[in-house]
């Protein structure tokens, strides 16, 4: 029997054990990625066969299995089961940190952190987090990953260069890394719960009978390219700025004591921004604004990189943006793509990230052994004025979050209906009903849903059902 879905009710008890364990498999291993990037071109350097350019390629190797497998691990998921298909990623994940760990030179690097790579399982875990969630806490459970996975990206800059003084060096790092890898396989066998059923979510999963509805939207094209840039830049400046602190005399094992100051304080200034962009509905000139801080800060570095205090003032900059636009660019995507095409936007707008950041260690790299660090930063600052060039002319976003709305098994003549009724709800601008997937996929403002009469239509429709059958 279909059950009446409340809107505003809390979420159950195996729902927040679902979240919560979920969330942390994905915290640790976006940690022990996160570690690397203060300190593999610190390191490296040391390794044979090392030079600027494998350096970079080392740093972001990883990225490009992860374009490649990362939707095909999410398909295999639909078929093999989600858990297992988890559990192959972590060991692959795994095994890339021990080869990387037992390397002394380069490209047994490059090869950890290609396998590294290869455990492409962030789209099934989200796809996971969708079997384990009711429709109606979906948005909430994502955001919480989303939050996971910010404080694994501040953990792990603090923490990588604290592990490496600590425990040998780069070695040390990977070996960290591989622990936290086996205790994520731990959480997803024995913390994660077993999903009743799978199924396909379109608000979660990449589907590819959509996929060209979401590469022919113009305004996801562009978040498309701004994911990319940004995390092309972020690569690109973590290739030299390690090293350059180092040489400005930031004594070794130190790092964190400019890292952590940094990583809170820019997040405790970019907070009003975030209000400012979501409750006064100012999006476009914040996110314009925050590229533009990008650009400031790839011109500092360029002025100003053989000095510790501008390096710190500058990296800080960075990070404002950055965290900034880390923040806003999911927000939009959600806010862009048509009701029913979330998951596939989601799909292409993070295989473009993966891209971005791939090309960042080979940008960072070889500018650096070319040009030096200047011609590094400056290319940064290019591409940032580039993408605030091509986002000055998006549209202002519409103010809209995704609410999905399950049916279950009512029949589709009901379920066209229900969907008519739903379009007269004040505040809903779209709701489109997949009923092979037994859900209505809608996008609502909040501001002026009226929450009061969607419930009474979902109670009246459901028990209407209910009395037919």
């Amino acid at each position: 029997m279909t059950n009446v879905q409340d809107i505003s009710s809390a979420m159950s008890p195996a729902e927040k054990r679902a979240i919560g364990s979920l969330a942390s498999v994905y915290a640790l291993r976006m940690l022990g990625l996160f570690m690397i990037l203060p300190v593999l071109s610190l390191f490296a350097k040391e390794l044979d066969g090392a030079t600027p350019a494998l350096i970079g390629l080392s740093m972001s190797i990883y990225g490009l299995p992860q374009v490649v497998l990362q939707i095909p691990f999410g398909l295999l998921s639909d078929k093999f089961g989600r858990k297992k298909m988890v559990v192959i990623g972590l060991v692959l994940f795994f095994a890339g940190s021990v080869v990387a760990a037992l390397s002394t030179d380069i490209y047994g690097v490059l090869i950890g952190r290609a396998l590294q790579g290869a455990g492409a399982v962030s789209a099934v875990i989200m796809a996971l987090v969708a079997d384990l969630t009711q429709e109606i806490h979906r948005t909430k459970a994502m955001a919480t990953i989303g939050m996971s996975i910010g404080l694994a990206f501040g953990g792990g800059i603090v923490m990588g260069p604290v592990v490496a003084a600590t425990f040998g060096g780069l070695h040390g790092v990977f070996w960290t890394t591989a622990v936290l890898t086996l205790l994520a396989i731990l959480a997803i066998l024995f913390l994660v719960p077993n999903p009743q059923k799978t199924k396909l979510h379109r608000d979660a999963e990449f589907v590819p009978s959509d996929a060209m509805a979401a590469l022919k939207n113009a305004e996801l094209l562009r978040l498309d390219y701004g994911i990319f840039i940004l995390h092309l830049i972020l690569m690109a400046i973590f290739v030299v700025v390690p090293t350059l602190m180092r040489d400005a005399g930031l004594e070794k094992g130190t790092e964190w004591q400019v890292y952590l100051p940094v990583f809170v304080g820019s997040m405790a200034l970019i907070v009003p921004f975030i209000i400012l962009a979501e409750k006064k509905r100012q999006m476009k000139k914040v996110f314009l604004g925050a590229i533009a801080t990008l650009s400031i800060a790839g011109i500092g570095f360029a002025l100003f990189h053989e000095n510790l205090t501008t390096l710190i003032v500058f990296l800080s900059v960075f990070f404002c943006g950055f965290n900034l636009l880390e923040a806003t660019l999911p927000s939009l995507v959600s806010k862009t793509a048509p009701a029913d095409l979330k998951g596939t936007a989601m799909g292409a707008y993070s295989s473009s990230q993966f891209l971005g950041l791939f090309f960042g260690g080979l940008v960072g790299g070889w500018f650096n052994g070319q040009f030096g660090v200047t011609a590094v930063f400056l290319v940064c600052a290019t591409l940032a004025a580039s993408w605030f060039a091509v986002s000055f002319f998006m549209k202002e976003p519409r103010y809209l979050a995704s609410l999905l709305i399950s049916i279950d098994v009512m029949n589709e003549k009901d379920a066209l209906v229900f969907v008519e009724e739903l379009l007269k709800v004040a505040g809903i601008a779209e709701a489109v009903l997949h009923h092979e997937d037994a859900v209505v996929y809608l996008k609502v403002d909040n501001a002026q849903l009226d929450k009061e009469t969607l419930q009474t239509l979902i109670n009246e429709h459901i028990h209407a059902f209910q009395h037919v059958v």
